[in-house]
């Protein structure tokens, strides 16, 4: 299972507003499919290969664009671990709650 944080940022808005962007990227992860998490700061998803989760990813920052941006910065973290299988982003995170005293 791979596991990505990412975040697009829309550049030279007229307003300090995101939520049209946020929007747009995240309707784009939601149809295609894959597990995700949004968050205050970014969006979370799970996908299976590297291959549909650069395809979100590509298609959510077009997205952006269609929203009427000349300009995104579009920051992406992944976590690609073979050594184990199932490593979901709630199983990540119920392993370190378990271990919270």
């Amino acid at each position: 299972m791979i596991t990505c944080d990412f975040a697009i940022l829309p550049v030279g808005c007229e307003t300090t507003e995101c939520k049209d962007y946020v929007t747009a990227a995240v309707q784009v992860i939601k149809d295609s499919g894959l597990n995700y998490q949004l968050t205050g700061m970014g969006t979370q998803i799970e996908a299976d290969n590297l291959e549909e989760l650069y395809s979100a990813i590509a298609k959510a920052q077009e997205a952006v664009f269609n929203v009427g941006v000349g300009r995104v910065y579009t920051v992406i973290k992944v976590d690609d671990r073979r050594d184990l299988e199932n490593r979901t982003l709630d199983v990540k995170v119920d392993t370190v709650n378990k271990m919270l005293k």
